[in-house]
């Protein structure tokens, strides 16, 4: 079993904003939860192994490169994936597992074989970087091979931190989306998984989707010369995670339903239909491995009507992590919503700026998803009014990354009102990276 002590990971805190005053007959509450890791060092694997401060725990990762038959077009773009793979090895840590995979509409072995992983030291970073001197582009494309080795190579190593780094240049066309989905469904919750999509002629829908399903990040490169620098930041961050599986756990009283829960910092991603049940009146949402960082969740509850000045706990939140005798540790942190009703109509009708400003990146994302599905449909009012409503969001939250990648898809004659024009010329890529990015969010100013 782990054994997760104060002085050896890091500490979990939980914060909770929200405003708790309802209207009589008022039901809905929201609140923004704030989850923070801070400050880690020797943790427990499921085995009972421990690690000595500043090494990290035992983390294991499959490094996936596309070897389908366009990654020769153009031929320098098989070779910066050489060269990115050879980056992202040489930033892993000392006694880190790890292989790298081939893909195409087979996965195979390309270091070390065997069905294993290599634990990594100056000799096996030298083997692996000769060994990517036999990656060749040919074949096709069946990302749930390529996954489903993953998982299997993963599992062969007692570590606590299973994390892949998965590239593609292409469509899943070797494989049936079912069979995509599967192998999806198969691999979530036992490693994390970032994705990238290099080019232009891949599918955004599938590269999100593929990161979304395994709770990773998903980006472009569009230029295959910036690969080697993506991925040695991928590489850093997962060398930092320190803790795997962590859930947050939701429980309500009698007669309180929870509505949803969705991740909106640093990007937007919907966990309610992941909620796995974890006794009475609980529920663990999956959040994946941590380091040192801060993420935010939107939880919104129902709860039963009661009368003016009365006060009930709407939920109580907390982080665990899962024991290898099926039972679930908790990480220490906590945090209360509440539920207030009050015929004070200033207190239940004020808006909390946490809520709010979350609501309306939710519905930046969405706003821009739409409006891009609109304009390749070829309704071009639809997708203006959607974008246009994007570019509003985005001005009024300073989201300043997205709004300069909107500026590239439309333009933008009055922000404050989401007056634009579509332009009539747009690069694949531009469109492509603001669709990728979509999701990502700005923190709001507490």
């Amino acid at each position: 079993m782990a054994n997760f002590s104060k002085s050896n990971v890091p500490q979990f805190s939980v914060d909770v904003y929200q405003n708790e005053y309802l209207p009589d007959g008022g039901r809905e509450v929201n609140a923004i939860v704030t989850v923070t890791s801070t400050g880690g060092g020797t943790v427990g694997s499921a085995a009972g192994a421990s690690y000595a401060p500043g090494q990290g725990p035992a983390a294991g990762v499959v490094i996936l490169v596309d070897c389908s038959g366009s990654m020769d077009y153009p031929p320098t773009k098989m070779r910066n994936a050489r060269d990115a793979t050879a980056a992202a090895i040489d930033t892993l840590r000392d006694g880190t597992h790890f292989a790298v995979v081939g893909g195409t509409h087979v996965a195979k072995e390309v270091y070390p074989g065997g069905g294993r992983l290599a634990v990594a030291d100056r000799t096996t970073r030298d083997q692996a970087k000769q060994a990517l001197r036999r990656l060749s582009a040919g074949g096709g494309t069946a990302i749930g091979t390529w996954l489903r080795l993953a998982d299997r190579l993963l599992s062969s190593a007692d570590v606590s931190i299973r994390h892949g780094i998965l590239l593609t240049d292409g469509r899943n066309e070797h494989e049936a989306p079912e069979d995509l989905r599967a192998a999806l469904d198969s691999c979530a919750g036992r490693f994390t998984c970032d994705a990238r999509g290099v080019g232009t002629d891949w599918e955004v829908k599938e590269v999100t989707g593929i990161a979304s399903a395994l709770l990773g990040t998903a980006d472009i490169v569009a230029d295959p010369a910036h690969l080697a620098a993506d991925f040695t930041r991928m590489m850093e961050t997962a060398m930092g995670k320190e803790v795997a599986d962590v859930a947050l756990r939701l429980w309500t009283p009698v007669g309180t339903t929870i509505k949803f829960v969705k991740q909106v910092a640093p990007r937007v991603e919907e966990l309610t239909g992941r909620r796995t049940e974890a006794g009475p009146r609980a529920g663990d949402y999956p959040t994946g491995s941590w380091g040192d960082e801060s993420r935010d969740y939107h939880v919104c509850v129902e709860v039963p009507t009661a009368g003016l000045g009365q006060e009930m706990l709407a939920a109580r939140v907390s982080l665990v992590v899962p024991q290898p005798d099926g039972s679930a540790q908790n990480l220490g942190a906590q945090g209360l919503v509440r539920a207030v009703w009050t015929d004070d109509m200033v207190a239940s009708t004020s808006i909390n700026p946490q809520v709010a400003h979350y609501t309306g990146q939710a519905e930046l994302a969405q706003a821009i998803q739409q409006g891009l599905d609109l304009r390749k449909a070829g309704d071009m009012d639809g997708a203006t009014a959607k974008l246009g409503r994007a570019v509003q969001l985005a001005s009024a939250s300073g989201n300043a990354d997205t709004a300069k990648l909107l500026a590239k898809v439309v333009d933008v004659v009055d922000a404050a009102t989401g007056t634009v024009r579509l332009k009539a010329k747009v690069a694949e890529a531009d469109e492509m990276t603001l669709e990728t990015r979509s999701t990502k969010t700005v923190r709001v100013k507490k």
